[in-house]
């Protein structure tokens, strides 16, 4: 099981494409990092927020998920060196992934503070300088940068760190329900290259990411995912205040649920409860047909024979000099 450790929404970016920071946690509501211990086994898990380095007691929630997962990766702004480079030294093994939303200009624009992008690429140099292995910059894609994603694929590549994509939601998470790709045929033109470049590379995991890129092509285009949704039963996402919830793609003018409380029930008591399993059919008619990569990573394992064979020929296809399939 995959989980969203969702620390805080307290952030000191002003993004374009969220309005997350309008919407502040307060200190005291947030979860104390002793709710973790509730948690089950995990495979994966993501801490967030909001921006994650804001809690002063990240180191503890570390300690606990560290425990609990065989895999956590951190999701930050980079702005805060220092803070990274500390918790990288003490916490070895985890994860730090660097929303960079564009070269210089495109990234400072869309995520609102005046040098991000150098700060988070000054963070991701000296992670990589200290041996930090798991380390690696993502994207959210929309109509201002896609043409970035191609040169920060390079630079990605270069710099052999890990990339990751995604492209503007709508979400009750996110507190934006306006976001719109109007370019839709450059912006995809841009993913299909991306496709092409990862196909080519040596790399499995990259030819996987391929795949995960051709579902938002098809999410770009307003089609239906290329495999079920099963959020709340592969994945789920822990809140602030100790919401379980299946996702973040809901929007409150769809349907928006919890499962439960953690503060107030054991996390069996919730996932098995009565609550769940309406969550769970309301996600299975869920109009929303969001690609993101949360909920499309854990279905890529689950159902591994859908994507593995698009890989196959694509990879082929690729390697005879035509171009990959995105239709």
């Amino acid at each position: 099981m995959d989980a969203a450790i969702i620390t805080t929404y307290r952030c000191p970016n002003r993004c374009h494409m969220c309005n997350v920071w309008k919407f502040p946690t307060k200190v005291e509501e947030e979860f104390k990092p002793g709710l973790l211990e509730k948690l089950p086994r995990l495979r994966f898990a993501n801490v967030t927020g909001g921006e994650p380095t804001v809690r002063e007691d990240l180191d503890e929630i570390l300690a606990v998920l560290r425990r609990k997962a065989e895999r956590v990766v951190i999701s930050t702004n980079g702005f805060l060196t220092e803070r990274l480079l500390g918790l990288a030294e003490r916490h070895p093994g985890i994860g730090i992934r660097i929303s960079i939303e564009g070269l210089p200009a495109a990234n400072d624009e869309l995520r609102g503070v005046k040098d991000g992008f150098d700060h988070g690429l000054r963070t991701l140099l000296e992670l990589q300088r200290r041996g930090v292995k798991d380390i690696g910059f993502g994207i959210t894609v929309s109509d201002r940068n896609a043409k970035d994603m191609l040169e920060l694929y390079q630079l990605a590549k270069s710099m052999d760190v890990e990339f990751a994509t995604a492209a503007v939601h709508n979400s009750y998470y996110f507190h934006k329900y306006d976001n719109r790709i109007e370019k839709q045929d450059e912006v995809i033109a841009c993913f299909r290259e991306l496709v092409r470049e990862l196909l080519r590379t040596r790399k499995i995991k990259n030819w996987y990411r391929a795949y995960f890129n051709h579902g938002l092509i098809q999410f770009v285009r307003g089609q239906p995912r290329l495999l079920p949704c099963e959020a709340g039963t592969e994945n789920f996402f822990l809140d602030p205040w100790g919401e379980i919830r299946p996702c973040n793609g809901m929007e409150e003018g769809v349907w928006c649920e919890s499962m439960g409380n953690l503060h107030a029930q054991t996390f069996e008591g919730i996932w098995n409860g009565p609550k769940a399993a309406a969550v769970r059919e309301k996600v299975k008619h869920c109009p929303k047909n969001c690609w993101m990569i949360g909920t499309a990573s854990p279905v890529m394992k689950k159902y591994i024979r859908v994507p593995t064979l698009w890989v196959l020929r694509n990879k082929w296809r690729v390697l005879t000099g035509r171009e990959p399939c995105t239709d």
